[in-house]
């Protein structure tokens, strides 16, 4: 409970508290991370997400796409660590979310201020005219998805292997970096880049880093400040409850 207290008298004397999250937040809503033991990539080929892959062989990547993160990231819902960062977001506390989660999970939480460092599964736009679609606009009975105005071949909103990441939400995470003088980073592992970049430029800005982490990550011995071992939802609750939200 003394880093639970520390980490929460941290968030209440901040200027300028910020959230990153990577996939370890939305574990215990259901969806597995990508690395690691039971991760998508031990099941998956991760090939299917490469976007010269995805153009030449549509059929086969859009199979494991839909099944992936339409039949089953679909249903998931967001717990406890996404609701009490909109919370404390709501109360004044933090002032943004910047996720490499692309599982829409912050914005269903109720999250206004996010930067989706690696996109949106549920946006998706089509690779020949680039009309913008929502799920419920498109057909994922017929793989690949095609566009219903030109036929085009349909991509998801998240960025695939060999592009780039949207200049937007990086450069709006640099600045919320910059900004920062407390970092709540929930669930990454710190091994992917450039987005692990961005709790470090805080760090090197002077911010304080508050990890609530069930395994110690890349940034554990090396950036952060408190470490809490435990499930976000868990700690996440524990801190909300004396902040008094």
């Amino acid at each position: 409970m003394d880093s639970i207290k520390q980490a929460a008298e941290l968030i209440k004397n901040s200027n300028y508290c910020i959230a990153y999250t990577g996939a370890g937040i939305s574990v215990e809503s259901g969806i597995p991370p990508f690395r690691g033991e039971s991760g998508l990539w031990s099941k998956y080929n991760p090939i299917i997400l490469d976007i010269n892959y995805f153009k030449q062989n549509p059929f086969t990547s859009w199979s494991v796409i839909k099944e992936i993160f339409y039949d089953f990231f679909g249903e998931a819902l967001p717990n406890d660590a996404h609701k009490g960062l909109a919370k404390l977001e709501n109360a004044g506390y933090v002032k943004s979310v910047i996720t490499q989660n692309i599982d829409n999970l912050h914005q269903l939480a109720g999250s206004q201020t996010i930067y989706e460092f690696h996109g949106n599964s549920h946006t998706l736009a089509c690779t020949s005219c680039s009309c913008s679609y929502s799920i419920p606009e498109l057909n994922f009975e017929d793989l690949p998805v095609l566009c219903p105005k030109c036929n085009g071949l349909i991509k998801p909103g998240f960025i695939f292997f060999g592009e780039g990441i949207p200049q937007y939400a990086y450069q709006k995470s640099i600045e919320e970096a910059k900004n920062a003088d407390v970092v709540i980073v929930i669930g990454s592992t710190g091994e992917v880049v450039p987005a692990a970049y961005i709790p470090r430029m805080a760090k090197q800005n002077n911010a304080k880093i508050i990890e609530l982490n069930t395994e110690k990550s890349m940034f554990t011995n090396s950036i952060t400040d408190i470490f809490i071992q435990d499930k976000a939802s868990k700690s996440m609750n524990l801190i909300i409850e004396i902040l008094n939200i």
